[in-house]
């Protein structure tokens, strides 16, 4: 298939296009470069051994997408990963999060009904979930208020595929992620955001290499067996596989309805004081930290029934949490001697 990867060259993207062209796909990536870098075209190629097509410009740009798609009329689906995805950020700058990650999806949505593109993938979260009632999480748990703009973004995202699939010839699916870590067997390509991370574990990464003085764990307080929030932590080359599960499904008809939603997690939780002990644990690295006050915007606990994705995408994660951090130190150590 001919598959466009929007946000293709960041964290996430750049490992589902290895994925994708693993299994003979054809993919263009589409990236505005703000959290990610050029160079990692290079590297996918070093990985696979294919260059995927490249073109720099901003999803937002109303003229410039539907020029893409008057030139790529004949994509057999899109991945879209375009978006801003700092929860404190989105908390400070609201207007910076609507403008740019649903106006980009407005522009995609109007390219594959006008040149009718049969199926999109569409990076949702487990935000949409709030503080949830019951854990594990299921699909069918409500849509609560969102904790932060970054999260109302991924719920009104998912509410303007609903209402124009419903009018449209597309399928979508939407995968709502529990929390990506780690990085590609070949530490060729991994988390590395520009400026200071929003994440923990590239946080932890950073910190045990030395780049950062000392990691900041937002709150003791939560009412969690040892004080700290609690997350479903998700290798990202299992979440990567999830988006090629889900293209093939809609590829060979087997939704069963216009738009599905999957959770893509290990059904895991693990606090951030258990993540740094994998991290010791699973690298020998000492870490430095301190309990700060919690952050505005962040949910308590939350991890994620997955029976649904097994079933229904034939998918499961395979990584535990050592072998993700120790995949993201291995990145990490690649880093330094670049």
């Amino acid at each position: 298939m001919k598959i466009l990867v929007t946000g293709g060259t960041g964290y996430i993207g750049s490992h589902t296009v290895v994925e994708l062209q693993k299994r003979g796909h054809e993919v263009i990536i589409i990236d505005n470069l703000s959290n990610s870098y050029s160079t990692v075209v290079d590297q996918i190629e070093k990985i696979t051994g294919e260059r995927p097509v490249f073109e720099v410009f901003d999803l937002t740009d109303k003229e410039k997408t539907a020029a893409f798609f008057q030139h790529n009329s004949d994509l057999d689906g899109i991945i879209h990963f375009a978006a801003y995805k700092a929860v404190g950020e989105s908390v400070e700058k609201p207007l910076k999060y609507y403008r740019n990650n649903l106006e980009s999806l407005l522009n995609i949505l109007d390219g594959m009904q006008e040149f009718k593109i049969p199926s999109l993938v569409f990076s949702s979260s487990c935000t949409v979930y709030g503080e949830p009632d019951e854990l594990p999480v299921s699909e069918a748990a409500p849509i609560k208020p969102a904790t932060s703009p970054y999260g109302n973004t991924k719920q009104i995202s998912e509410e303007i595929i609903r209402d124009t699939a419903a009018n449209s010839s597309f399928n979508a699916i939407l995968l709502r992620y529990f929390n990506p870590i780690g990085a590609h067997e070949s530490a060729l390509i991994g988390e590395l955001p520009i400026g200071v991370p929003n994440n923990l574990v590239p946080y932890i990464t950073q910190t045990a290499a030395g780049i950062r003085e000392q990691l900041s764990v937002f709150g003791d307080d939560y009412d969690t067996p040892d004080g700290t929030a609690i997350r479903d932590y998700i290798h990202v080359s299992d979440l990567a596989k999830a988006h090629i599960a889900a293209l093939e499904r809609m590829a060979h008809k087997k939704s069963k309805e216009k738009v599905e939603a999957f959770n893509v997690g290990t059904g895991n939780g693990y606090s951030v004081l258990e993540v740094i002990r994998a991290f010791e644990k699973s690298t020998g690295e000492k870490l430095n930290y301190k309990i700060a006050p919690r952050r505005a915007g962040d949910v308590e606990k939350v991890w994620s029934e997955t029976t649904l994705a097994n079933n229904e995408l034939g998918w499961k994660a395979e990584k535990n949490i050592e072998e993700m951090m120790a995949s993201a130190w291995k990145w990490q150590l690649a880093l330094e001697k670049k």
